[in-house]
């Protein structure tokens, strides 16, 4: 089988190993020449796909910039970005001018899959009529469906093919070419009712961990002024064995879903004159975490006496989650900027992040973040560094993901 992939980056990639790991030849489009010239040489750039497991399908997949190159395949499976705009509103833009394109591409008998977390109803309200700009029409002369990605990356644990895969067809005919499509590479595909209903089972999987992670970060911030320790309140509140689910506190939420993906509801929710207030309230109180970091800052500085213009400050971990190198909505980078502002000195060790060009900071070893630091801040508790061991070394280390929660010194101080 040969199965067009739109969008090489965190979803789009792994698809097409995993394809072509199937057996079957995958034409990847990407509009970013870097990446297309990266992949034709053997390179991987994401991190769950090493470079060694790129080549070992050399042959299969055929990186280019052209849609013209989909025309020949059987499936064309569209894995682009869906950000916000600075207005923290859906943009379409990409999705968009992809639809665009494919439909002058886009043959009979073909199958086209979105796999972009979107809002519900884009599928059939936005992609149809877009794609039968064609002169073709969707569910009879070509099949649509919606499956949204469940890329969780650095996870090695669940993976594509152990990850169940939720597929929406736009018609039943639809929904079985989809279905047999995914079965090529998951070992559990679960078929729902409609486009519409696999496009909130996404959004709904990820605000369900927005609304959880803001309930237990405004409670860090409650214990904070009770003087009472978070992280151990959550230990033992996970000790019962039903009725509760354990989520952790930290300096705010990153990655390409989690900050996203529940601002395409809101918005939606605005069309049907409703307000999703739980929605909108996480989303406010896991934007005020890095400043609540901040002042744990400014006070653990206070308490040596000193004050944050002109301290060094070590960050230690600069990307949104340990082990992954993706700095997209990492809070450490509003961390960062309200530091600069403040006039602290500002250093950070993360192997996975070269550089925050924005801030103009490089990573640095690990010795000369640590050595002179007034204070040491773990932002991402990235795996092989003893943050206790540092603790030894530094005046004062402040801990914002809870990794030093069994161990007893007077300099150390958590979230």
């Amino acid at each position: 089988m040969s199965i067009g992939i739109v969008g090489l980056g965190y979803v789009g990639l792994p698809l097409a190993v995993a394809f072509a790991e199937a057996g079957h030849d995958v034409v990847g489009l990407d509009v970013d020449q870097r990446k297309v010239a990266a992949l034709r040489a053997g390179d991987s750039y994401i991190e769950d796909i090493p470079s060694e497991r790129l080549r070992a399908v050399d042959g299969r997949i055929r990186p280019t910039t052209r849609y013209a190159d989909l025309a020949g395949t059987e499936a064309i499976l569209v894995a682009v970005p869906t950000p916000l705009t600075q207005n923290r509103e859906p943009d379409l833009g990409p999705l968009m001018d992809s639809a665009r394109a494919v439909a002058g591409v886009l043959q009979s008998g073909q199958l086209v899959v979105l796999e972009s977390t979107t809002y519900p109803g884009t599928t059939r309200e936005q992609l149809v009529p877009l794609l039968e700009e064609s002169g073709l029409g969707a569910g009879r002369d070509f099949h649509l469906a919606f499956s949204p990605e469940r890329v969780d990356p650095g996870r090695t644990d669940f993976t594509l093919r152990t990850t169940p895969k939720v597929v929406g067809g736009l018609t039943e005919g639809c929904a079985d070419r989809a279905v047999e499509l995914y079965e090529r590479v998951c070992d559990t595909v679960v078929r729902v009712s409609s486009p519409e209903v696999a496009e909130l089972t996404k959004l709904l999987e990820n605000i369900f961990r927005s609304v959880n992670i803001a309930l237990v970060n405004e409670l860090a911030m409650l214990t904070d002024r009770m003087g009472i320790d978070i992280w151990e309140v959550v230990d033992a509140a996970s000790t019962k064995p039903y009725g509760f689910m354990r989520f952790e506190p930290g300096p705010g939420m990153g990655g390409h879903c989690l900050p996203v993906d529940p601002f395409y509801l809101s918005w939606r929710a605005r069309e049907f004159d409703m307000t999703t207030e739980f929605i909108e309230l996480a989303g406010r109180i896991n934007q005020q975490m890095p400043y609540h970091c901040v002042a744990r800052i400014e006070r653990a500085l206070n308490d040596q006496g000193k004050a944050v213009r002109g301290a060094k400050v070590g960050l230690l971990g600069v990307s949104y989650k340990a082990g992954v190198g993706d700095v997209r909505e990492s809070p450490a980078l509003k961390i960062v900027t309200l530091l600069q502002a403040l006039g602290a000195e500002l250093h950070y060790h993360d192997e996975y992040v070269p550089e925050v060009r924005e801030a103009e900071l490089r990573h640095e070893p690990l010795d000369d973040v640590v050595d002179g630091a007034d204070l040491l801040v773990v932002v991402t508790a990235h795996p092989g560094i003893d943050h206790g061991a540092l603790a030894g070394r530094v005046p004062a280390l402040l801990d914002l993901r809870g990794v030093t929660r069994d161990l007893a010194a007077a300099n150390v101080v958590r979230l």
